[in-house]
């Protein structure tokens, strides 16, 4: 039993707890005018980072409040 567990924390736990632990920093480093697409596939442009929320300005004149572990990823331009 111990073996398969320590195979089940290497294949499973350990990989999970650093992409968790990748995105919290990545969420945590966020600042205005960064690109940002989120979990429901909106993408947006930063305006103001608060500790549980951030608003993305999606268009002109549209602005969207969402909740700050939404946010999936940053956008690369090339």
């Amino acid at each position: 039993f111990a073996m398969m567990f320590v195979i089940f924390y290497l294949l499973v736990f350990r990989p999970q707890s650093k992409a968790r632990k990748a995105h919290q920093q990545m969420v945590k480093n966020l600042k205005k005018h960064d690109e940002v697409v989120t979990n429901g596939g909106i993408y947006g442009t930063v305006v103001n980072v608060r500790p549980d929320t951030i608003t993305l300005r999606v268009d002109d004149n549209v602005r969207l409040q969402v909740e700050a572990s939404a946010i999936s990823r940053l956008v690369r331009r090339v």
